[in-house]
């Protein structure tokens, strides 16, 4: 199947793994698991489809409130996911990307990540961008905060306007370019603090599908509805 217009970077809320798990009584752990495998699904078929950008919502600053149990369980798998596929990722060209807060990561967990990040750095047909202690309003907030402390350090004054593009080189995501399509699973229909600045003019597209069961079809569909919106941003054509 071919597109004539393809979204340059898709931004997925990965949301269903506890409902798959137990609507199937089964360990919400074991939905995790099966959403891991969704993710490779993914990485092909957005590789197939020649998508440059994936940004994939793995952990918010919100989920720790979760059960300590369920949160072992998830940064468990994040280990085991890049242990036992970084090679397969590299080798098919996909450059890891980390966004979020590294503050609250265990040292393992951080060391994982780098160690992915520069085994990758060079590779160019993908990048796949993984939110991990990600929220929007505190990527916000701490991307300005760092750009005031630049500004005082290089004694540029602190009143002097903020631009847009200054402003975007201190995001999680930098240098990756704007979302053009957000996918968010299992029905629901909001952002929960997900890329907020990146998303400004996004097309959101929400599917009933539970993220372990997410696969070509689904991503074809939602490509079709990205095919078939006219974007203006903010003009009238």
């Amino acid at each position: 199947m071919k597109f004539k217009t393809i979204p340059a970077h898709i931004a997925v809320i990965m949301d269903g793994n506890g409902r798959w798990a137990e609507a199937k009584g089964k360990k919400r752990s074991e939905g995790h698991r099966e959403g891991a495998k969704a993710i490779d699904r993914l990485l092909d078929v957005a590789l197939h489809f020649e998508i440059k950008n994936v940004s994939l919502y793995a952990f918010s600053t919100e989920n720790w409130k979760r059960p300590l149990s369920e949160i072992q369980a998830i940064f468990n798998l994040l280990i085991e996911f890049i242990d036992t596929r970084l090679d397969d990722i590299h080798e098919k060209g996909i450059r890891i990307h980390h966004s979020g807060n590294r503050s609250k990561l265990s040292n393992k967990v951080l060391q994982k990540i780098d160690r992915a990040m520069e085994l990758t750095k060079k590779n160019k047909r993908l990048v796949a961008n993984f939110c991990l202690n990600y929220g929007g309003q505190e990527e916000i907030l701490q991307s300005f905060s760092k750009l005031m402390s630049d500004r005082k350090e290089k004694k540029i004054p602190l009143d002097k306007a903020v631009s847009p593009k200054e402003f975007q080189k201190y995001l999680y995501t930098h240098p990756l370019p704007p979302v053009d399509l957000l996918i968010r699973t299992a029905g629901e229909q909001r952002v929960s603090n997900f890329l907020l600045w990146q998303i400004a003019y996004a097309e959101f597209f929400f599917t009933n599908t539970l993220w372990p069961d997410y696969g070509e079809r689904d991503l074809e569909e939602a490509l079709h509805f990205f095919e078939s919106r006219k974007r203006k941003f903010g003009g009238l054509s």
